[in-house]
């Protein structure tokens, strides 16, 4: 437990973070992912390369440490951080090679003249702090996991069984479990972590469950994306009868159970948490439903079938699509997310809970359109593909 006097240090160091937390985090990455190279795995180096990975760890910083002395206010970077460690299978014995990198970051770029040897004590005693509260929190969901009907423990193997083109760009991936044994249900918007070997060279991603638990089987949906390690093995090399290392499933960003009218608004390859949020409330009924996607043009659009169908067959179920690009026959309106558009399809009076998610501009035209519609916060949910950033 922090002194005062730490607690103080730490809380002074917060102008030094605002303006200075994403060198420092750049710096940290430098250290650890150069001498350290078992953790490797653990991190999306597309995301180091752009930049987001040490964005979102800086603000991640910087918000813990403006909330050092209640730790309450915490709670949903804490969720989304645990839940992401477990779809990665972060270990105990990841926290000490962090800890020593991020001190070791701290005082290379702060400098002897502010990175004193009482300030890297607080910050020592800080991080010890945080990750006693992360590895009792990750144990937690891990047993859990394990104990759960279906449930498992680490990396369990699952086989191929289908592999399906959705559009030019996502391909699914089915995929059931080579001890023939059920598997864990998982609440529709969570996602599946996989641990691949490509080139010799060991990598674990998450990808969304595209559709409702069944007990038997999983399903995943993967965009090619250009130069992507992972998503690109996944598509060229991962074929039918081939089997993946898979962790049970994780993620925050969960259908809540209710009655109000359900919008689902995605943009991409955002569609696939979406999907699974809209089959599993078909299932359940007795909910409105209105779909809402936007994709690049006609190819790229994927589950348009799907979609097609549901409206056939629940008359409590629309679907409205936009294309970027296109011709004015092919969808329900073209261009981006314009007011308009949720004006014309979200339920009248806007008692609605609305869930959204695709590319971070996607995301922040539907956060600044949700709120000229009125949209009360609680009332808007969604989650971030890869580091979470801000999005105002």
């Amino acid at each position: 437990m922090l002194t005062a006097d730490q607690t103080a240090i730490i809380k002074a160091t917060v102008p030094i973070l605002e303006t200075g937390g994403e060198a420092l985090t750049t710096h940290f990455y430098k250290i650890m992912l150069s001498e350290y190279p078992q953790v490797r795995p653990l991190f999306n180096q597309a995301h180091q390369a752009s930049g987001a990975q040490p964005r979102a760890l800086a603000n991640g910083v910087l918000i813990y440490a403006k909330n050092i002395d209640r730790l309450q206010e915490l709670g949903p970077l804490a969720a989304q951080i645990v839940n992401k460690h477990v779809a990665l299978q972060v270990l105990p014995e990841h926290y000490p090679i962090v800890g020593a990198c991020l001190l070791r970051a701290i005082r290379e770029v702060l400098g002897p003249d502010i990175a004193t040897d009482a300030v890297i004590d607080a910050w020592a005693a800080a991080y010890q702090q945080l990750a006693d509260l992360l590895i009792s929190a990750e144990r937690d969901v891990y047993d859990k996991l394990a104990a759960a009907p279906g449930g498992w423990r680490g990396a369990r193997t699952f086989r191929v069984t289908r592999k399906q083109a959705e559009s030019t760009e996502i391909t699914s991936f089915h995929l059931e479990p080579g001890d023939s044994e059920p598997v864990l249900d998982f609440t529709p918007g969570q996602y599946l972590g996989l641990r691949l070997v490509v080139d010799g060279q060991e990598v674990r991603r998450n990808y969304s469950l595209s559709a409702a638990p069944n007990g038997r089987s999983y399903r995943i949906s993967v965009k090619r994306e250009p130069g992507g390690l992972a998503s690109n093995f996944l598509h060229d090399h991962v074929k039918e009868g081939d089997t993946l290392d898979v962790f049970p499933p994780a993620g925050e960003f969960i259908l809540q159970d209710g009655l109000s009218p359900l919008v689902l608004i995605s943009g991409g390859v955002g569609i696939t948490p979406t999907l699974a949020m809209a089959e599993a409330a078909l299932a359940k009924g007795g909910r409105q439903v209105t779909f809402v996607h936007y994709a690049r043009n006609r190819d790229a659009h994927a589950f348009g079938k799907t979609l097609e169908d549901w409206a056939s067959r629940h008359p409590n179920f629309q679907r409205f699509i936009v294309y970027e690009h296109g011709e004015r026959d092919e969808a329900h309106a073209l261009g981006r997310p314009a007011l308009e558009h949720l004006q014309r399809w979200l339920p009248g009076e806007l008692d609605c809970d609305v869930y959204f998610l695709g590319p971070k501009p996607f995301m922040i035209a539907i956060k600044k359109l949700l709120a000229a519609l009125g949209l009360p916060d609680e009332r808007r949910r969604y989650e971030f593909f890869g580091p979470a950033e801000a999005l105002d």
